[in-house]
């Protein structure tokens, strides 16, 4: 095409310089000057042509060996760079059979088994602080203590009220008697001994009300100790020494909250119940794991201790409560935790590393299958459940099957691969820094 341009602006200058030459005639004195500028244009022309000669043919030619271009043989067919064949390196690993565990996976926070606000049980002034913020304690500890001084006087009162009722009483029991002694020897009439029987009776009634009373005040006398109603730890000291307190108050002395054991409450789809339910009641243990916000740390284990009655109708989740013993504390009331369900192991599986999978149209997953001649093929497989780095494979493989885990983003079909000694399925051992070879 150039070589075509370039003889064409050749042609077309010599016809010009003949044109010019054949209209300059020697006898004009101006036709001189003329013809000499006419002589520099075709000059120029010349020089243009000939410098389009020499450039033009380099640019149209072909590309240089090695710059990645296609090229075409004698034939016509057309070959892809040089380095299109070159094998692609990649990592593997073997789909095989194994066991996989099928967890469900729930957002929880952890709800102690007791929470207990401490409040006097009588009105009166704290003389005692027995405890310190934070500590654990026990059922039955001393935790404060209430001036005793008005209920101790209370309980003097009734001490002496009972024991002069009680000798009022013995005393009209014995005017009954001889009432009635009297009455047998027709001395009395029968309405007097019948009026002091009623007045024996009113007696009782009376020490009844007293033992009543004495009983009242002993146990007021026993509340000004105030001790822990449950074991557990104290939270911040909500009454200073030196407060009066009242039954009625509402924010009481110090709240314990009991820490072993310890449950958290989670939530799942109602989508999940059936399965769940089927092995509720199948008798088996479901082992349930506490983790931290991230779900990265696994904060401890326990067990599922019961499924709530009822489906909360405006999310469509149920509620769950599951056992952990916190003999670590690592649990702490209303905190945030990812609780991690198991629900079955499924066994002798086919499972492949996660890393394997890819993602293909409509939502598709397809692994890259190694051949024996070291190409991939793009293999379609149905997947179940996953496991950390490892993921069941339904159907589309087989065991011992060998797929690409690292370096596929650059595969297509029938490429060609190349395995690291190091990456193959069968070389287990792995090199020490000393040179020699040891067991993983």
């Amino acid at each position: 095409m150039a070589t075509k341009t370039v003889t064409t602006l050749t042609y077309k200058t010599h016809t010009l310089c003949i044109h010019f030459m054949n209209n300059i005639t020697p006898d004009s004195g101006t036709t001189a000057s003329h013809s000499k500028k006419i002589w520099i244009w075709v000059l120029g022309l010349l020089l243009i042509g000939c410098a389009g000669w020499f450039f033009f043919p380099k640019s149209a030619g072909t590309d240089k060996p090695g710059s990645g271009a296609a090229s075409t043989d004698s034939s016509g067919k057309k070959h892809g760079p040089p380095g299109d064949n070159k094998p692609m390196p990649v990592v593997t690993a073997v789909a095989k059979t194994d066991d996989i565990n099928v967890y469900l996976n729930g957002l929880g926070a952890v709800t102690p088994l007791s929470t207990v606000t401490v409040k006097s049980r009588v009105d009166g002034e704290i003389i005692q602080i027995a405890f310190k913020e934070g500590q654990m304690v026990k059922k039955g500890e001393l935790l404060a203590e209430i001036d005793p001084r008005p209920f101790q006087a209370a309980l003097a009162q009734a001490e002496g009220q009972l024991m002069r009722d009680k000798a009022l009483l013995a005393n009209a029991k014995m005017d009954l008697d001889r009432y009635r002694t009297l009455l047998k020897e027709e001395s009395i009439a029968s309405q007097q001994v019948d009026t002091q029987a009623a007045l024996v009776e009113q007696y009782k009634g009376t020490v009844r009300v007293d033992e009543g009373l004495l009983d009242n005040a002993r146990l007021n006398v026993q509340y000004t100790k105030v001790v822990a109603p449950i074991t557990g730890r104290a939270g911040l000291r909500q009454a200073d020494l030196g407060n009066v307190v009242h039954a009625a108050d509402a924010t009481g002395i110090v709240i314990i909250t009991k820490l072993k054991p310890m449950s958290v409450l989670f939530t799942l789809p109602e989508d999940t119940i059936p399965a769940l339910m089927k092995q509720l009641q199948a008798g088996k243990k479901i082992a349930v794991e506490a983790y931290d916000r991230a779900f990265k740390e696994k904060i401890t284990s326990g067990a599922l201790e019961t499924v709530d009655n009822q489906i909360d109708p405006t999310t469509g989740m149920v509620k769950l409560k599951a056992l952990f013993s916190n003999d670590d504390l690592s649990l702490f009331p209303s905190q945030f935790v990812n609780a991690k369900l198991l629900l079955e192991t499924k066994h002798n599986v086919i499972t492949v590393p996660s890393s394997a999978l890819q993602r293909g149209k409509a939502a598709s997953t397809f692994v890259f299958v190694v051949a024996a001649d070291q190409t991939v093929s793009q293999r379609t497989i149905v997947t179940g459940a996953t496991q950390v780095d490892k993921t069941e494979v339904v159907s589309g493989l087989k065991n011992g099957e060998i797929v690409v885990t690292d370096g596929t983003d650059k595969l297509r079909e029938g490429a060609k691969v190349s395995i690291p000694d190091n990456s193959k399925p069968d070389a287990t051992p792995e090199k020490s820094k000393a040179g020699q070879y040891k067991k993983s």
